[in-house]
């Protein structure tokens, strides 16, 4: 990779962070502007399209906190974006930048929820018979493909030469 290519990737892992939370945004709206609160729509015998909130953490973690968790939840987002985003900046391993940089979007989409709505919108059912695992959206699935990504990358051992540095120092 040239040392030029070095240079701005992490600046276009910024920017598919900023894609994931643009389109998680997009499909939140969609949800709201198409389905009344609580509606739900089979999909498929184990998937529904659902419309839901969110108001704690995952899993409704806190969801009953009575308004505090809101801003204790925002700030934590806030300092993990800024944490992520310094680790995209400095990250010398490609598999951990794009890690870092799905979480970062994940976190993003989720943070503008509760920054502007005070709540997350979920909109994926995913359920088996009468079990459902919690509903959620895209900005989770970029958390949870982010954070597996993160493991198996870390299970790897360096190999010398192998890594990318992408600040271009190298």
């Amino acid at each position: 990779m040239s040392i030029v290519a070095k240079k701005h990737l992490p600046y276009g892992l910024l920017a598919i962070s900023g894609l994931i939370a643009a389109s998680d945004q997009v499909v939140k709206w969609l949800v709201q502007q198409s389905m009344a609160y609580g509606e739900s729509i089979p999909v498929t015998p184990f998937f529904n399209w659902v419309h839901v909130w969110n108001t704690g953490a995952a899993f409704s973690l806190f969801a009953d906190g009575g308004g505090w968790q809101r801003y204790f939840l925002i700030a934590i987002a806030v300092v993990v974006s800024i944490v992520l985003i310094r680790l995209i900046l400095q990250c010398r391993r490609r598999g951990e930048a794009i890690a870092y940089s799905l979480i970062l979007g994940g976190a993003m989409g989720n943070l503008i929820d509760r920054i502007f709505r005070g709540y997350v919108v979920d909109s994926f059912d995913v359920y088996w018979q009468s079990w459902h695992w919690p509903a959620f959206n895209l900005a989770d699935i970029a958390i949870v493909l982010g954070t597996v990504l993160f493991l198996y990358v870390s299970f790897i051992p360096e190999k010398s030469g192998t890594n990318v540095e992408l600040d271009g120092s190298g």
